[in-house]
């Protein structure tokens, strides 16, 4: 199997520990905060973080309009919390003008879980991974309202959607690389290199 070469968008967030997740799930990655790095990748995490802050800094660095492109021809990316709302094609509940990446056909509440202080942690069943339940870090998280028909639901909490898939994007409204199981960065690694292989 192709290696793919995996970047974190490092413009804000939780960049480190993504780098670190995937590092210890044998997906050694990099930063990507310039579109020359951008195009020097073949898969992209979008880490958590404050989307707001997040797609002003990727406008600023003249990130965005690259990442749409790249996302609608068919890089994998995955995006936990933040990222997750950076990926869906709509949000509620979000800033005046906020945009977003896209990609995801699904309509994303930004903060649904509530503020910081109502963070709360949780096993949650996804499909997909082996294993048992993947203990979910929810901090100030989003859930997902409603999908398209080409969406994948791989995981609900407490009756809301909190991972989807849809072709080569990966969401989740956890944060997968703030605990010790590395399970979710692995399967995005399985799909950058299924992707890479695809492409040969």
């Amino acid at each position: 199997m192709p290696t793919p070469v995996i970047g974190v968008l490092a413009l804000q967030g939780d960049v480190r520990e993504h780098l670190a997740a995937l590092a210890a799930a044998g997906a050694p990655a990099r930063p990507v905060r310039r579109p020359g790095e951008l195009e020097e990748v073949d898969a992209l995490v979008i880490p958590g973080g404050e989307s707001t802050t997040m797609v002003k800094l990727a406008g600023l660095f003249g990130l965005l309009e690259p990442l749409r492109a790249r996302v609608r021809a068919g890089m994998p990316a995955y995006g936990s919390c933040a990222g997750m709302i950076m990926l869906a094609d709509k949000i509620l509940d979000g800033r005046a003008g906020q945009e977003t990446v896209g990609g995801i056909d699904m309509i994303v509440r930004r903060n649904a879980f509530g503020r910081q202080n109502e963070s709360f942690e949780a096993a949650v069943d996804v499909a997909g991974i082996e294993g048992g339940p993947v203990e979910g870090v929810f901090i100030r998280a989003p859930w997902v309202e409603s999908t398209g028909a080409a969406v994948e639901v791989l995981a609900a909490h407490d009756g809301h959607t909190v991972a989807v898939r849809q072709g080569n994007l990966l969401a989740t409204s956890f944060h997968p690389e703030l605990t010790g199981d590395h399970r979710v960065h692995a399967l995005f690694a399985e799909m950058a290199r299924g992707a890479a292989a695809a492409h040969r």
